[in-house]
């Protein structure tokens, strides 16, 4: 008797069956369009890590934490961006899709000791 009652449940399920699978699909492809991370610390005028490597061909989400007292702007002709940082601030800007190769940025208001490189690199054959 219970077997009934289900199997008559089941073909009111199916719409419900269907969309769930929809929204699971969905779900996996946002998170496989999500972006690479990378975080830059701003510390003494200095990048750290300096240079990093980034997938070519795939946008990176950049975090910069400024450490120290003064605003800076991250400054990259190479990657046609500026973005201003507060003094012990925080941004998040992205970055790519980029072709192979080295891309150089810097502290415009530091250029002196605040410059780093990002090499977007092929993926492994």
């Amino acid at each position: 008797m219970a077997a009934r009652a289900f199997a008559r449940m089941l073909p009111g399920m199916k719409p419900l069956a269907l969309t769930l699978a929809g929204v699971l699909v969905m779900a996996g492809q946002a998170w496989a369009d999500t972006p690479a991370t990378i975080t830059l610390t701003l510390k003494n005028h200095r990048f750290t890590p300096a240079t990093f490597t980034v997938p070519a061909g795939q946008k990176v989400r950049v975090t910069l934490l400024n450490q120290d007292p003064a605003t800076e702007e991250f400054d990259s002709h190479d990657l046609r961006l500026e973005e201003v940082v507060t003094p012990m601030g925080r941004i998040s800007f992205n970055i790519g899709p980029l072709a192979p190769g080295q891309y150089s940025f810097m502290g415009e208001f530091h250029a002196g000791t605040a410059q780093g490189t990002v090499t977007a690199a092929p993926a492994p054959r």
